[in-house]
């Protein structure tokens, strides 16, 4: 298969997506998105619905996380990593795994219509992550295009998958939000660097290579300010494969903590990495391609 987005280059460059945005405008149930919304989507590659989950729905999410957290079974697997320089859990991956409820929340319907409608497809889960900022002391991710690194080390060959997160607590200016370049999805970084072989047990640490210098963000940035995806605990965020986004530390006295979850299509299933010698880690990359 050809390679539509190169990356991890001798040169960075930009180059247009390729992939549309918005698969389809056809309604696949209650919660699909309407036309303002989606066309909102289309435009920055990001669109927040506050209030989708309930405080009780939040507070039985972060119990099942603090569960997860202190079994000390399950810390010892490969899928629970710490901060680069302490042992403080940084994210746990696939959370719908090890969890019923988390299982149960990757296929509510108020997720699924809008990823489903979205992706104009059925849909299965690239992999799923709890990331979680520590008050005072949680680090920063620079800024980069999921997709980059989906497609580079994972062979995902089109960009025809999207990340929703539902934040778990309060996300404000100050305790590490997430941050993105609206628009920033219709371009595409080809990076400057090569893979180092098993490159993902630095980068889930702190990530180096598929990340863009200042120049592309400047680039990206030209038309469109910064954002921040700010909100209340509930709120629910979905993002682009390809949008670019970074978060800066959290110096607050608040943790930060977002569930998320990755779609892809079951018609852009993974092939051989564009960008890397082999395949990243299974829990990164899953293989079970069963429509939810």
């Amino acid at each position: 298969m050809s390679d539509l987005y190169p990356s991890r280059l001798e040169r960075e460059s930009i180059i247009d997506r390729v992939d549309p945005t918005v698969y389809s405008d056809v309604s696949v149930g209650e919660y699909s998105m309407d036309n303002i919304s989606r066309s909102e989507y289309e435009d920055n590659g990001y669109i927040v619905f506050p209030n989708i989950f309930s405080e009780d729905e939040v507070t039985e999410m972060l119990n099942e996380l603090k569960y997860m957290a202190s079994n000390e079974d399950l810390i010892k697997n490969e899928e629970f990593i710490t901060e680069p320089q302490s042992n403080q859990l940084r994210t746990i991956f696939n959370q719908h795994l090890f969890s019923t409820l988390f299982n149960k929340i990757s296929k509510d319907s108020r997720i699924l219509d809008k990823v489903k409608q979205l992706l104009g497809s059925d849909v299965y889960i690239h992999h799923s992550r709890i990331n979680i900022k520590p008050a005072y002391k949680g680090k920063s991710f620079p800024w980069h295009s999921d997709f980059e690194t989906w497609h580079c080390e994972d062979g995902l060959p089109r960009c025809r998958c999207l990340t929703a997160w539902i934040m778990l607590t309060d996300n404000t200016e100050f305790n590490g939000p997430l941050y993105l370049i609206p628009g920033s999805h219709k371009k595409y970084i080809s990076c400057k660097g090569f893979t180092p072989e098993d490159n993902y047990k630095n980068s889930l640490k702190k990530q180096e290579y598929g990340v863009p210098s200042i120049n592309a963000i400047k680039e990206l940035t030209k038309k469109n300010d910064l954002i921040g995806a700010y909100g209340k605990a509930g709120t629910l965020v979905i993002h682009d494969g390809n949008v670019m986004h970074g978060s800066p530390d959290n110096i607050s006295p608040e943790s930060r903590t977002n569930a998320f979850f990755v779609f892809n299509s079951v018609e852009n299933k993974p092939q051989k990495p564009f960008g890397a010698s082999k395949n990243r880690a299974e829990f990164l990359c899953l293989k079970d391609f069963k429509p939810l």
